[in-house]
């Protein structure tokens, strides 16, 4: 049987997003311009008539949203989906709430970046990247790969982070070098892998989203 594509997508706009706010485990929505990006992401696989069999979200509701919106948009309401905490966003510890470019100012450039690109810096009381990829690993090869491997297209909307974990993982990108890694709004990734999970093909489609507050 052929082996199904992979579809990966970042949450639309939060209302913590909107604010600067590392959000983290905080269970905020999608701010106004947040739904409409949804929407307009799932008008964009229907155009390209992307057909999915299952969907994936993290236990948090801008997720949840996001991948309502999308699949309301391109006219697949019908698809079934399931929800885990293995793919909810990293844990910002003492971060989590504050605003991003007033952390920056206070840590400095360089100690900034590390706590939001680097593998394992840690931050206090939160999760290092190394500990989300530790559980978003196991999740994909046990739960979402055999669905692949039995040929089932599938969708997963989860957060910058656990996305990071999941695309070092397909393209087998070095601890150094995920910090160059970054999951865009408004972008999403389509694999197909191999028999062990790693990507054999991959494209990216790139929809250019409403501003905010448009």
């Amino acid at each position: 049987m052929a082996m199904g594509r992979l579809y990966i997508t970042r949450h639309c706009e939060s209302e913590w997003n909107a604010l600067g706010k590392w959000t983290g485990t905080t269970d905020v929505h999608l701010s106004e311009n947040g739904f409409k990006q949804a929407a307009q992401i799932g008008e964009a696989l229907a155009e390209l008539d992307v057909k999915l069999d299952y969907a994936f979200a993290s236990l948090q509701m801008r997720t949840l949203e996001t991948l309502e919106g999308i699949l309301d948009g391109s006219g697949q309401v019908e698809v079934p989906y399931q929800r885990s905490g293995d793919i909810n966003e990293r844990d910002y510890g003492d971060y989590t709430g504050l605003n991003k470019w007033e952390v920056r100012d206070k840590v400095g450039e360089e100690e900034f970046n590390a706590i939001r690109r680097n593998w394992d810096h840690a931050v206090p009381n939160g999760e290092t990247l190394k500990m989300v990829y530790e559980r978003v690993l196991p999740f994909y090869l046990q739960v979402i790969l055999p669905m692949l491997k039995d040929g089932k297209n599938v969708m997963v909307v989860a957060h910058g982070n656990s996305l990071r974990a999941l695309i070092k993982f397909m393209e087998s990108i070095s601890d150094e070098g995920v910090a160059t890694v970054e999951m865009h709004f408004g972008s999403v990734i389509s694999y197909l892998p191999d028999d062990d999970g790693k990507m054999a093909d991959k494209d990216e489609i790139k929809i250019e989203l409403v501003a905010p507050n448009a």
